[in-house]
């Protein structure tokens, strides 16, 4: 292309999960597009939010906003202060401006495609097409809705997600994926050649499914690994096919395109769970009317809360809430003890060893301290056990304090706090400059400075210096 103005004149390709490790050292010779991109820019371990999850880190990282600041603390969030309120927080959770938003301010196009926390899909200045929190096709999940319909004659079979991806069926999980994979880019170049956006941004969520589903034959490192699986280079060759159809975007954009490719956080071998309200109970802090004589939620078992003083929710971190008097409905816990039962909690749960009794590297973060502002029901302790190599069980019933597998179904890895990023801007070549230290939230205030546009006040990112 030639245009004067370039299409777009902004691309963010966004990775969900992929791990900086694979792409920048051990298949990098393997990855010709996005080692060009290396080569000519710049690139680096990304630091994610705490939680380093899918939902909010999108959202923190398109908004410039920590998970404090937008009340969004995972996948599943505390509607108010009753004890099994958990809910699905979509993109309405999301009170704040978001990247595109601010370019549409400013007078761009936008498109936007299956970026997490866009479901369902709001006016922007262009297209929208939300996310795989989107129920099914039956509900609005574009904008305009005329373009839900076009996209339907385009492709008849469009997936919101890989269906089943925690299941043992790989091989229709490593079909789905790629058929996601293969819409994703392909939407993305259909709808820059119809609209000329100025702005496009897609999120692939296959590299964070095949990562849950094949990182077990991968990796020996992984406790369960085994060497001979027929699916040992499942996770390599879905690397190389997003290089391929990264290149073939980047084949249709102009060359004076500025590039992103971003994931929100990485990946690494899940080590096992840590059944955290198991412990809790063990210690005395929560207390069950009855215990199960199999796995259960704790939704499907009686607390006792006259005697309980805290309870867990499991995850790829866990969570800890206080039963404090006068908040929650049967609170014991007074406020004068809050602070002292809470670095309790904290210093033991940082201190617990894995199964063989070795010392892990964990830490219980504080709301107040990590988060510019506290909105909505924050848990009081979010909870890294080994920096999130050991997943928090949150199920009750398993007579012991450690499990090998995922309660919520199959599951071979576990979020990492470090993602990647690598950034090219075809006016300011950078030639493989090493960033250090960069965070999610830097995101929003480097590209504000660079197309001239004005950030909101208070965000917490810095510009990076490319």
């Amino acid at each position: 292309m030639t245009d004067a103005a370039p299409t777009p004149r902004l691309l963010i390709i966004g990775l969900d999960c992929m791990a900086p490790d694979l792409v920048f050292d051990q298949w990098r010779s393997d990855l010709p597009h996005l080692s060009r991109l290396m080569d000519q820019g710049s690139y680096g371990r990304l630091e994610s939010s705490i939680p380093a999850i899918t939902v909010p880190a999108w959202s923190c990282m398109m908004s410039g906003r920590d998970p404090g600041e937008l009340g969004i603390y995972g996948f599943r969030n505390r509607r108010d202060r009753g004890y099994h309120t958990m809910a699905i927080s979509d993109g309405r959770a999301v009170k704040v401006p978001r990247l595109w938003d601010l370019l549409g301010e400013a007078g761009w196009t936008v498109a936007t495609l299956s970026v997490p926390g866009t479901s369902p899909p709001r006016p922007v200045s262009g297209s929208q097409v939300s996310c795989f929190l989107t129920p099914n096709l039956d509900t609005p999940f574009t904008h305009p809705p005329e373009l839900g319909n076009q996209i339907r004659q385009w492709m008849p079979a469009f997936m919101l997600d890989v269906p089943e991806f925690r299941s043992e069926d790989k091989a229709q999980i490593l079909d789905n994926l790629y058929a996601l994979c293969q819409q994703r880019f392909s939407l993305a170049e259909k709808l820059l050649h119809q609209d000329h956006p100025d702005f496009l941004m897609l999120v692939d969520m296959g590299v964070d499914r095949i990562h849950h589903a094949f990182w077990k034959p991968m990796d020996p490192r992984h406790p369960q690994h085994q060497p001979q699986d027929p699916y040992a280079n499942a996770i390599h060759d879905y690397y190389c096919q997003v290089d391929q159809r990264v290149g073939d975007l980047l084949a249709q954009c102009s060359p004076e395109t500025v590039v992103l490719v971003v994931s929100d956080h990485g990946a690494q071998p899940l080590m096992g769970g840590i059944c955290l309200n198991e412990w809790l109970i063990q210690e005395g802090y929560l207390v069950l009317k009855e215990n199960p004589t199999e796995p259960r939620p704790l939704d499907q078992v009686a607390v006792d809360w006259s005697r309980t003083q805290a309870w867990g929710a499991g995850g790829y971190y866990g969570r800890v809430f206080l039963n404090v008097q006068g908040r929650e409905p049967e609170g014991i816990v007074p406020m004068a003890d809050y602070d002292r039962l809470r670095n309790e909690l904290a210093s033991r749960l940082e201190a617990l060893p894995d199964a063989q009794g070795n010392a892990l590297s964990s830490n219980a973060y504080k709301p107040q301290a990590i988060y510019q502002r506290v909105r909505g029901i924050a848990p009081d302790l979010l909870v890294y056990f080994d920096n999130l190599a050991w997943r928090s069980v949150g199920s009750v019933g398993h007579n012991t304090l450690y499990t090998v597998e995922n309660d919520t179904g199959p599951d071979d890895a576990n979020h990492a706090p470090l993602g990647l990023v690598i950034y090219h801007d075809p006016q300011r070549p950078q030639g493989g400059q090493v960033l250090t230290g960069a965070q999610l939230y830097d995101v929003v205030p480097t590209l504000c400075h660079r197309f001239g546009i004005t950030p909101p006040p208070g965000l917490r990112g810095k510009v990076w210096p490319v």
